[in-house]
């Protein structure tokens, strides 16, 4: 029997309206509408889509949603300056520099000049340290999301084994940081690992985040797995693809998130989320 599919629209629109109501709460008891700024650097056509869904996103949760974009000839001084007055500008609750950048740029020194504060993208390592030592924290979003589809699935994590193919530090990692949390144990893989199919094959829940399209085939899969794919390739035709081989797992797992349709719009829906939280963060400083 195939696998469930995991509808990760209609989960992120869940959680999307469950936040749109919260900030509709949030902005009649304190005055404040919460607001992300998103700063894009050139005309990448993919980040592009990104930006304007996120703009579009907010606005339709009832958050402010500015836009300010760069030329890819920008130094990385200006952009530190800016980045710093976003930091200084109270009416600002979040800061998401889209990402990857021109090469003369060094996206870790963007990332650091973030403030912790308003780090809705949960990259700072102020925010990755707090996340891996258990405290409260903006965590990055798509890993963010898997939780949540999880948790919507009713996926019981404790003593489960899961295996996590990837090792970004901004999905793997933070990934198997949270599957740790919930007491599931947790083996993190990578293009090193001997015989990966062998360890993918031990996995009770499987996240496969290692951006190469296809790459994991239904024979890793272990039966009735949970299977979690974060890939998004683009193949000759323009089709897009996940890093597992859909037609070939959903025949062994036991549930499926599909591409596109299945992560991507949690990271959005989590996104705002965040955004939400910064403020009301910000709020209770005060």
């Amino acid at each position: 029997m195939p696998a469930q599919i995991i509808d990760g629209k209609a989960i992120a629109a869940a959680v999307r309206a469950r936040t749109k109501s919260r900030v509709s709460k949030f902005v009649l008891q304190t005055g404040i509408t919460p607001c992300l700024v998103t700063v894009l650097v050139g005309e990448d056509p993919a980040s592009q889509i990104y930006v304007r869904n996120k703009g579009k996103g907010c606005i339709e949760a009832g958050m402010f949603s500015r836009q300010v974009d760069l030329p890819a000839s920008v130094s990385e001084k200006e952009l530190l300056d800016l980045v710093s007055q976003l930091n200084a500008d109270e009416s600002v609750h979040g800061i998401l520099v889209q990402l990857p950048l021109p090469d003369h740029i060094d996206e870790s020194k963007v990332i650091e000049a973030i403030s912790p504060g308003k780090d809705v993208d949960g990259f700072h390592p102020v925010n990755a340290g707090r996340l891996l030592t258990g405290k409260p924290a903006f965590i990055p979003c798509t890993p963010l999301g898997i939780l949540e589809m999880l948790d919507h699935e009713k996926v019981h994590l404790k003593g489960k084994h899961a295996v996590v193919v990837g090792r970004s530090n901004i999905v793997g990692k933070p990934a198997a940081i949270l599957l740790l949390s919930r007491h599931a144990t947790v083996t993190i893989c990578h293009s090193r690992t001997t015989d990966l199919p062998a360890v993918v094959r031990t996995g009770d829940v499987l996240v496969a985040a290692v951006g190469k399209a296809e790459m994991i085939r239904g024979s890793w899969i272990k039966p009735g797995a949970v299977v979690v794919d974060v890939g998004m390739n683009r193949l000759p035709g323009g089709k897009l693809a996940g890093d597992v081989a859909f037609d070939e797992a959903r025949e062994v797992a036991g549930k499926i998130t599909p591409v596109p349709g299945g992560v991507g719009p949690m990271t959005i829906a989590m996104l705002l989320h965040n955004t939400l939280e910064a403020a009301v963060r910000r709020a209770a400083a005060k």
